[in-house]
């Protein structure tokens, strides 16, 4: 077996969430989304912590729990923070406002577009994109498709994780060293950072869905 691919052992070790939890403390996932702000602003000015905390008379242990979201500060404290980085007090609410709405995309309506690395006849459908939010991870579901006249390219490559669901057809897809066969109902879950694509294209018109999860950069 593959090693870059988990046994369900492992697998069923590294489980911790539940989907179907309702979570109560939604001020903690504000406190995140305003550390990664605060760093944010602070990196963008070249500001060390050792420096704004001269600047807003903060302790440094206080504005390491704020960018790590262990904490949550008051709006002194804020107000003091957004005058020290010359940013609007509003800001540091910026990502969690925007991590609050779902993308809903109708049959048929995902943007067709060429990502980096797109080869002849490989269509893609962007099916939705939620960019900042407080998660700090952004996610890209694909629609792709390919037709008998579709390029292959076993040597793709990018940063975060991949996920592929195959839908119709048939495809041989490497990932590394190993070559899975992916048929309708099949699922591949892997590092994008390895090289991988389409290695043999054996029944077509294929479609799959790939979503791509990477760290947003602040």
């Amino acid at each position: 077996m593959n090693k870059d691919i988990l046994e369900a052992p492992a697998m069923n070790a590294l489980l911790q969430q539940d989907p179907h939890r309702v979570v109560e403390n939604r001020e903690k996932v504000l406190e995140v989304a305003i550390g990664r702000e605060v760093r944010a602003y602070r990196r963008k000015q070249e500001i060390t912590v050792a420096e704004l905390s001269a600047i807003t008379g903060i302790s440094i242990g206080m504005l390491s729990k704020i960018e790590n979201g262990n904490t949550s500060p008051s709006l002194t404290t804020l107000q003091s923070l957004a005058n020290a980085l010359s940013v609007p007090l509003t800001a540091f609410f910026r990502r969690f406002e925007e991590s609050r709405t779902a993308v809903y995309t109708k049959a048929g309506e995902g943007v067709e577009l060429e990502r980096e690395g797109t080869r002849a006849n490989h269509q893609y459908n962007l099916l939705g994109h939620i960019g900042s939010n407080a998660s700090g991870v952004i996610v890209e579901p694909y629609l792709i498709t390919l037709s008998d006249e579709a390029d292959i390219f076993p040597t793709f490559q990018h940063a975060g994780i991949e996920t592929i669901y195959m839908l119709e057809g048939e495809v041989d897809y490497r990932h590394g060293d190993a070559i899975y066969n992916l048929k309708p109902g099949d699922t591949l879950f892997f590092d994008a950072d390895a090289p991988h694509g389409p290695e043999n294209l054996v029944a077509l018109p294929a479609r799959y869905l790939s979503i791509i999860s990477y760290p947003q950069e602040n």
